[in-house]
């Protein structure tokens, strides 16, 4: 039986927002509430360079109708950072943590934010200090192994669906004649493959869609567009923003962040794909980038993102109270029938930094669309998108 552990818990945010980051928040606070070995709940301010200074949320002190809310709210409340930790960093940061008595500590993020969970934990054992450390799921990347989806990538998977079709919508009344329409993604196409959803009709936007797990050339891309083009007369491409040629170069997009880095992207894919099309074809195309906008709205959130979120912070506290440490929650499944979720663990020294690519089969033969089993996947995630009406002729 493990001992029983009192003293106060941290919340750490790491990595980008989500519209449902903060419904895991206030799941955390729901739970801590009522498990008295939790003694007081901090939120660290802007991540870890917070907890670093030791500049925290008192979270039992926030006004009920605030925690409500919160559940609906994007972004994240407390803050989130990118920084990148040394060892010195865990050393500091254990002696803060040991001094404040902080005992339960939850990290909420992707596979990095993972890791740094998985290493205040191993810097706690080596000072033989109890301290319990579970993480909770959180990407719109949907890269975290070990869980059915990760809570934010249906909402921002549902958000690009949408935005295609409407993209699809202006392209079929007023042929630009080609868009190309850049999709979140560092390395992984679990988003831009999702935007299919929007394809009620043969004819339907997205006419083409490409995943960084397959690389393209640009003679194919241009190959299949022209090909697209001819047959309709227009061309609507959703690209992942982290896609590369079959030399491993963003098509000549500019990068901007240091090579080696993590988080490097190009920052303007969508525009140099749009610029090659049109120098190759000698047809207009031009390009869209929604972005960011992409994981801050709130405006169709799927009930089951939101739920899921709330529910891995609740599981995350119930887990740590009963012994449970050095684990992320996950979630088992979703019933069909009824929508109920399951949640269970998967240890940190597995799914830190490990990414979840699409498998290979859920991809086109051809590379440039997804199969009926990755949209059998979206659908039950992301929900129905719902077409927009055509005249009869």
């Amino acid at each position: 039986m493990p001992t029983q552990l009192h003293g106060k818990a941290l919340v750490i945010h790491g990595g980008g927002p989500t519209p449902v980051l903060n419904a895991s928040l206030a799941g955390v606070i729901s739970a801590a509430r009522d498990c008295p070995e939790i003694e007081s709940l901090l939120g660290a301010r802007f991540g870890v360079d917070g907890a670093l200074r030791g500049d925290f949320f008192n979270l039992f002190a926030q006004l009920p109708e605030t925690l409500e809310a919160l559940r609906h709210a994007p972004g994240s409340a407390i803050g989130s950072s990118r920084r990148h930790m040394r060892e010195d960093d865990y050393a500091q940061l254990h002696e803060l943590l040991a001094r404040q008595d902080i005992r339960f500590v939850f990290v909420t993020g992707g596979n990095g934010t993972q890791e740094t969970g998985l290493r205040i934990l191993k810097m706690a054992e080596r000072h033989g200090y109890e301290m319990r450390v579970m993480g909770i799921p959180k990407t719109i990347d949907n890269d975290l192994g070990y869980t059915h989806f990760s809570p934010g990538y249906p909402s921002a998977a549902r958000f690009f669906a949408q935005a295609v079709r409407d993209i699809g919508e202006d392209n079929r009344s007023l042929p630009t004649p080609i868009n190309v329409t850049e999709v979140l993604g560092r390395n992984v196409g679990w988003v831009v493959g999702a935007t299919v959803l929007a394809r009620a009709h043969p004819d339907d936007a997205p006419h083409l869609v490409y995943l960084p797990e397959h690389p393209v050339s640009e003679d194919h891309l241009c190959a299949d567009v022209e090909r697209v083009y001819r047959r309709l007369g227009r061309c609507v491409v959703a690209i992942c923003e982290g896609q590369r040629n079959t030399d491993g170069d963003p098509f000549g997009a500019e990068s901007h962040a240091a090579p080696g880095s993590r988080d490097r992207l190009a920052s303007n894919l969508g525009h140099q794909v749009a610029a090659i099309l049109t120098q190759r074809l000698g047809v207009r195309a031009r390009s869209e980038k929604p972005g960011l906008l992409g994981r801050s709205s709130a405006v169709d959130i799927p009930h089951l993102d939101r739920e899921a979120a709330f529910g891995c912070g609740v599981s995350a506290v119930r887990q740590a109270v009963q012994g449970n440490s050095g684990c992320m929650v996950t979630i088992e499944r979703v019933d069909a029938a009824t929508g109920a979720l399951s949640f269970g663990s998967a240890a940190l020294n597995d799914v830190a930094m490990m990414e979840r690519s699409v498998p290979r089969d859920w991809i086109a033969p051809e590379g440039n669309d997804i199969t009926q089993a990755f949209r059998d996947y979206a659908q039950a995630l992301v929900g129905s998108i719902v077409a927009h009406p055509r005249l009869s002729r």
